[in-house]
């Protein structure tokens, strides 16, 4: 699919040395961001790492500690 688009010169300017230091081509620098943009603009979620993590060996689980909570009390804003 072709498209056709219009910057400013500042912008085309900035785009034609970023072709010349990368030695891509412009579309192929304007693809790229089109792709990483729109993959942003996807459904929000965790990183792997993120989904992955176990936890610290050094640190206590969070759950160990839920025996020691006090019950909540009667609902302030009720």
């Amino acid at each position: 699919m072709n498209f056709n688009i219009y910057v400013d010169d500042e912008t085309g300017e900035q785009l034609n040395q970023a072709a010349r230091k990368t030695g891509e081509s412009r579309n192929a620098l304007i693809r790229r961001a089109v792709g990483e943009w729109l993959g942003r603009q996807g459904v929000s979620r965790w990183p792997d790492e993120v989904m992955t993590f176990e936890g610290l060996p050094s640190t206590p689980r969070f759950e160990d500690a839920r025996d020691t909570l006090t019950p909540p009390g009667d609902d302030p804003l009720a």
